[in-house]
């Protein structure tokens, strides 16, 4: 097991399988070659470099992340064409009034779509928002990424 911090990213092929934990407001995003059986993840915990003070590491922006993400992918063998997307997190871990700017999980969930349509990466499963934490796994053998939480138990993508 491959475990992907915050604001990291981690590539790996058949049969490892990579992990994130801990996915409140901030999104994990697995790609997964289907053909190749790479697969990758990175952990993003805001959607834009743009006005961070910190740029140096780019795993913790969306608008980064995912690039380096694709870029690394492909430097091992899997092929852009072949990827999709599988997310989760994005959550509202906190209860703020009607100042949707302060809702880091939808703005870290737009981003992250964004950049995928952008790099015309098909997502093709999604369980994100709400108020839960949750962690995930893929399995670069099947491309299964499961989801798990406190509240909602497991889930299977």
């Amino acid at each position: 097991m491959i475990i992907v911090g915050m604001a990291d990213s981690a590539v790996a092929k058949k049969p490892e399988k990579l992990t994130t934990l801990g996915l409140g407001s901030c999104i994990g995003i697995s790609l997964y070659d289907n053909r190749n059986c790479i697969g990758g993840m990175v952990h993003i915990m805001l959607p834009s470099v743009e006005n961070a003070r910190a740029k140096d590491n780019r795993a913790k922006f969306a608008d980064t992340g995912i690039p380096d993400l694709v870029d690394s992918m492909v430097k091992q063998g899997a092929a852009k064409h072949h990827l999709t997307a599988k997310i989760a997190g994005g959550a509202r871990m906190f209860s703020f009034s009607s100042n949707s700017n302060l809702n880091i999980g939808e703005r870290n969930l737009a981003a992250t779509k964004e950049v995928l349509d952008k790099l015309r990466i098909k997502t093709i499963a999604d369980d994100t928002g709400d108020t839960y934490g949750r962690t995930i796994i893929l399995d670069t053998e099947t491309g299964q990424l499961t989801v798990k939480s406190a509240q909602k138990g497991e889930k299977r993508y």
